[in-house]
């Protein structure tokens, strides 16, 4: 990202209002997750609540319209990584670590509940992104969510990682997968 000089601010301050709002319509017009971040940040009626939601049911619709039947552990790679990336935007939108959070919870759940006959596949690629991703995240509730919310995540997490360390390619594994979400002292 550019980091505006002092003379960009100066001219955007010297601009007339109208001016400003047709430079503002024009980059929101180009850009859908500026236009969210500011439909977010400026109207009252969107709510944090709303954009889970919306995310929700953009997850959602990855893992079950996107997913083909061929080539079906491929394409559930695919979902996954969206899935993750959709979590990260409506991070970026909302400012809100908590919702990235329990937005990568929410895809996981959807791999263990839905596709978890594809963990016992010959091609690992779904088991692999999957564990990696319940790898890392006891890590980033650890680090971006407060002490007090810790506790609330641990079963969920912990059965996660139980149905995963439940089939044999976790052996398999070329990375640490932990066998509960471990709470510092």
């Amino acid at each position: 990202m550019p980091v505006p000089s002092s003379d960009f601010k100066k001219a955007l301050k010297r601009l007339p209002e109208s001016d400003k709002e047709a430079l503002l319509l024009r980059a929101v017009r180009r850009d859908a997750e500026l236009y969210e971040t500011f439909r977010y940040e400026l109207l009252a009626d969107v709510t944090l609540n709303q954009i889970q939601e919306e995310t929700v049911d953009r997850i959602h619709e990855l893992f079950n319209v996107a997913v083909s039947g061929r080539l079906l552990n491929r394409s559930l790679v695919k979902a996954l990584r969206a899935s993750v990336q959709e979590a990260a935007r409506a991070r970026r939108i909302t400012k809100s670590k908590q919702l990235e959070i329990d937005l990568l919870v929410y895809a996981l759940r959807q791999c263990i509940d839905h596709y978890s006959g594809q963990f016992d596949s010959v091609y690992d690629g779904f088991f692999n992104a999957t564990a990696r991703l319940a790898a890392r995240l006891p890590a980033l509730i650890l680090k971006n969510l407060h002490e007090d919310l810790w506790v609330e995540y641990q079963p969920e997490i912990d059965g996660i990682l139980g149905e995963l360390h439940g089939r044999s390619k976790s052996h398999q594994l070329r990375f640490e997968l932990p066998r509960r979400f471990s709470l510092p002292e």
